[in-house]
């Protein structure tokens, strides 16, 4: 696939190919989503993963967590919770604090997305020989232990 470069360096032609993988797996990824009923938006499952990963959260901390403000935080929990798949409670002993709770219709939801992106997921991973496979999994493993030591660079900073 060629790609418009833009300023910058060029990047080399493993970066090129990780990108092209990526790509790949962010469209099987967000396709196995589509499919879900009801059908959701890319932040709303964002949003009912994020409060499942973390029981017990309120509005404020899902907002900072999806980067959004807090009115946006708090419509896309009015659409999640008028489609069964979300609750909010007021806690008692603070009634400014609204707690996040998934509900059963939530979790069937998130396991079936789950379910459907390994089925397609392994689809994929079957179609390669076993040494691409074994070779997928070492450089996945290298890649994650990189990642964890190299050095955070700052937003906007190349």
């Amino acid at each position: 696939m060629d790609r418009e470069q833009g300023p910058g360096p060029v990047p080399d032609a493993l970066a090129e190919q990780v990108l092209d993988a990526v790509e790949g797996l962010v469209m099987l990824w967000f396709s196995a989503a589509e499919d879900s009923i009801p059908r959701m938006s890319t932040r709303q499952l964002l949003a009912l993963q994020t409060v499942h990963r973390l029981p017990e959260l309120n509005l404020t901390t899902l907002a900072e967590h999806l980067g959004i403000a807090l009115p946006t935080a708090s419509r896309l929990c009015d659409r999640l919770e008028a489609a069964g798949l979300l609750q909010r409670t007021v806690q008692p002993f603070n009634r400014r604090e609204v707690q996040l709770l998934v509900t059963q219709q939530g979790r069937r939801l998130l396991a079936d997305v789950t379910a459907r992106r390994t089925s397609r997921l392994t689809g994929v991973l079957d179609a390669m020989a076993q040494g691409e496979r074994d070779s997928l999994r070492h450089g996945l493993h290298a890649f994650h232990r990189a990642r964890a030591l190299a050095p955070r660079r700052a937003p906007g900073n190349g």
